[in-house]
């Protein structure tokens, strides 16, 4: 097959369409069809393709993940515990503090952080989780005293 333009595809030279081909008109082939020698043909044609990569494989390359990406991902997170100090420096000013903020708090501290190769970016990332932490730390501390 050959894609030529905007019109769709063409037959590459010298080749036949196939019979009983509808004029492009995409049609499901029921069990009684026709078209299910064909089907069939192009089914185990494609077969071929699918025994070169295992399930295995397609586990693998998912779990692959960039420099680029784990720095994102760490800095994503990082965002997310200012976020959530900042909200809990507003509720503190305004005097409603609630449960909720804590535990959203406690979540984002204990939420694994990707490494990254880039030491400075780590010491970053590392000040503000013992901020967090410290923040989180004060405040249960205070509420088991009262």
């Amino acid at each position: 097959m050959k894609v030529s333009g905007t019109g769709g595809l063409s037959q590459a030279s010298g080749a036949k369409p196939a019979r009983g081909a509808s004029s492009g008109v995409f049609q499901v082939a029921g069990p009684s069809s026709t078209a299910a020698p064909a089907a069939a043909a192009g089914a185990s044609s494609a077969s071929g393709v699918s025994g070169v990569m295992g399930v295995a494989a397609l586990l693998a390359l998912q779990d692959v993940e960039s420099p680029t990406e784990r720095k994102r991902r760490s800095v994503r997170r990082a965002g997310r515990l200012l976020d959530e100090l900042d909200g809990l420096k507003v509720a503190l000013l305004g005097g409603e503090l609630s449960q909720t903020q804590l535990d959203n708090l406690a979540r984002a501290v204990r939420e694994q952080r990707a490494g990254t190769d880039d030491p400075k970016l780590e010491a970053v990332l590392d000040e503000i989780e013992t901020r967090a932490a410290v923040e989180l730390a004060k405040l249960e501390f205070a509420s088991r005293a009262s």
